[in-house]
């Protein structure tokens, strides 16, 4: 097989591989861990590899040599129309445990799906019917058509702001959910939006920097070849950050953006031990509202403390207004209105508190202050020493130096 091996092919190609590489191994955890989140990056990975060839093998002297050239010509490599979908429902898949495709989301794919057609046309008419460059002239390949290139940017970048709005939702719902918001804010896929975000801006900035006339004497081709670098550069870090991601939504979080809404109703309190969602809204006196704040108050503490609930690192909103007979609703007011704090603060100021009896009894002899972390609640070094930080105003290692410890 032709392959001119130079600094232009050879770079391309050795990104191409790795980034293969990776696809591979994503879809093959995928399928064996039945994660549909490793399977949509596997996708968007074997995406990114298409992507590239063009100008990978172009430089290699596929452009100028046939059959190579009429493979170039008729091959959808470029296949941009999937690239947003699939971006699209990897925010979905990875943000909720038990995500599955329906047939619905396959809609989103039906774009994709109609350009592959036209090209089994192109090469129809033109191989077996005319048997010459007909549809398209043999001017420019299908992939680089005007019409297609503009489609497939516009269907990117709706799909990414689309990603990035449920993101945002996503991290509201951790927020107001979880206790373990800093693991679960799936920070890698902040990153990763934004990663993307910047490829997408990047050929925009390209066209529109050609106008100018000092970049016009300037051989696009090359300059093109620049952005493919960076593109397969910032894709490998994707790849690899992609795969090393621990899935953190792990069986508890099942978002959905139309959650949400349970969060932001105010409603009213009942004295009852038991709040049902019927009963959950009924209008009482102010007067008793406060009194009904307070024993709501006293319940949920009662509850946090006897059973050590805070312990537990996995520890939500839901499953705690599920030993309490309520509401998420009910509840998240309790501890907003309450107690002046999200649940999340909450929960930690009980995991700090815990750690600092540790601490004082002299448990940091016995085992690493990790150790103590762990043993209360935390799940990772950072969390710890960033809500220790906000509680107390020091880190562990002042704090036991403050206290002589």
């Amino acid at each position: 097989m032709l392959f001119q091996f130079n600094i232009y092919s050879s770079l391309l190609l050795v990104f191409f591989v790795h980034i293969t590489v990776y696809a591979i191994m994503l879809w093959r955890r995928g399928i064996k861990q039945e994660s549909t989140a490793d399977k949509f990056m596997g996708s968007f990975l074997l995406l990114a590899a298409l992507y590239v060839i063009p100008w990978m093998v172009g430089f290699a002297g596929w452009y100028d040599n046939q059959p190579y050239r009429d493979i170039l010509f008729y091959t959808p490599f470029i296949l941009g129309l999937f690239i947003g979908p699939v971006l699209f429902l990897y925010v979905k898949a990875i943000t909720n445990f038990n995500y599955a495709l329906t047939k619905k989301d396959m809609l989103h794919f039906v774009p994709g799906v109609l350009y592959i057609i036209w090209c089994i046309v192109v090469v129809v008419v033109d191989k077996a019917v005319v048997k010459e460059y007909y549809l398209m002239n043999g001017e420019a390949d299908p992939d680089f058509d005007t019409w297609y290139q503009w489609m497939q940017k516009i269907s990117i970048i709706i799909y990414l702001v689309a990603s990035i709005r449920y993101y945002r939702k996503y991290k509201q719902y951790v927020y107001l959910e979880t206790s373990f918001v800093e693991m679960a804010s799936l920070r890698w896929l902040r990153n990763f939006l934004i990663a993307f975000a910047v490829l997408t801006v990047l050929p925009l900035l390209l066209e529109i920097a050609s106008l100018l006339p000092a970049l016009q004497a300037i051989n696009q081709y090359i300059t093109s070849w620049y952005y493919f670098l960076a593109f397969a550069v910032v894709v490998y870090y994707i790849a690899i950050n992609g795969y090393s991601a621990v899935n953190i939504p792990l069986h508890r979080l099942r978002f959905q953006p139309q959650l949400l809404l349970q969060y932001y109703h105010s409603p009213k309190l009942l004295a009852g031990a038991a709040v049902t969602e019927d009963a959950a809204f009924e209008v009482v006196e102010e007067k008793k509202e406060d009194i009904v704040l307070a024993t709501w108050k006293q319940k949920v503490k009662s509850l946090v403390e006897d059973e050590k609930l805070y312990e537990e690192p996995e520890l939500t909103l839901s499953s705690l207004a599920k030993k309490m007979s309520t509401n998420t609703s009910v509840l998240s007011r309790v501890i907003n209105q309450g107690f002046n704090a999200s649940f999340n603060d909450f929960i930690n100021e009980y995991r700090i508190n815990a750690v600092k009896e540790k601490l004082q009894s002299g448990e940091q002899k016995i085992q690493t202050l990790l150790g103590i972390a762990y043993d209360c609640g935390f799940n990772s070094k950072a969390t710890f020493n960033r809500a220790f930080k906000k509680t107390t105003g020091l880190s562990p290692k002042e704090w036991l130096q403050k206290n002589n410890l």
